[in-house]
């Protein structure tokens, strides 16, 4: 994400005695949100704040909202990343876009990206990501968006859950490199604590809505997480963003000091 170029000028007009602490304080304020309409306030710093850019939930948004929003964000920040987006709100989105504005569509992560030209900065992180069957990878490949709009590398391994134990040594080879893991289970979620109990490097674990019958759509997989004997860190049901994030924030320490 782009930083606005106003802060840098506010705050040497402080240092140079032109503005007062108090004004500059009010300035800063309303740099930090930019309101669109009577819909939405946008966290602008958040980025620079919190470590990780703001994204545009378009799960339940009204379109043409969701369409304000998104082209209010990409012009003021330079890109903008919508999770859980239909393809009728891809349409809209992409219909009439502000000159200069280009779009990346991650069809199997339900993400859409917009872009000036802004490239997230590489943050010397890597993050791998497993799946224990193919119906995991929607919320494995919602976890890789992030991660890489957060600098990370990212390395994935699918459809090597303990159905087929074999599977899993294979795959865990080619993500030797990983800083941490993201390991994405529906049905009775037992792949993170195997995978934890084969790497020293942290776990994330994320249910996955898959499964029926007694405790099905991700709460017996949520529940098996919770209860592993195994050190993993367990986000939501479905969490894709949150474990791409956090997964992405830990990459960027160890990859920092590499």
């Amino acid at each position: 994400m782009t930083e606005h170029p106003q802060v840098s000028d506010i705050l040497n007009q402080v240092k140079d005695g032109i503005l007062d602490p108090a004004t500059a304080e009010k300035r800063l304020t309303a740099l930090a949100v930019t309101r669109v309409g009577d819909v939405a306030n946008l966290d602008m710093e958040r980025c620079s704040r919190c470590g990780m850019p703001e994204v545009v939930l378009a799960e339940g948004k009204d379109t043409d909202s969701l369409v304000k929003i998104m082209h209010s964000y990409v012009l003021a920040s330079g890109r903008c990343i919508a999770s859980r987006i239909t393809a009728e709100q891809i349409k809209a989105v992409c219909e009439n876009l502000p000159d200069g504005i280009t779009v990346e569509v991650r069809e199997l992560g339900g993400v859409l990206i917009l872009s000036d030209g802004t490239q997230p900065t590489p943050s010397g992180g890597t993050v791998g990501i497993v799946t224990a069957g193919t119906s995991d990878i929607r919320v494995a490949e919602e976890a890789r968006a992030i991660a890489e709009e957060m600098g990370a590398k990212v390395f994935t391994s699918f459809d090597v859950g303990v159905a087929g134990i074999h599977r899993l040594i294979p795959a865990l080879e080619k993500l030797r490199e990983a800083d941490v893991y993201v390991v994405c289970a529906g049905r009775e979620g037992t792949l993170p604590s195997v995978v934890a109990g084969l790497v020293d490097k942290p776990v994330i674990g994320v249910p996955v809505s898959t499964g029926y019958g007694y405790m099905g759509q991700g709460a017996a997989a949520l529940a098996s997480m919770l209860q592993s004997c195994a050190v993993i860190t367990v986000v939501n049901i479905d969490a894709g963003f949150t474990a791409g994030a956090f997964a992405a924030r830990i990459a960027a320490l160890i990859g920092g000091k590499k």
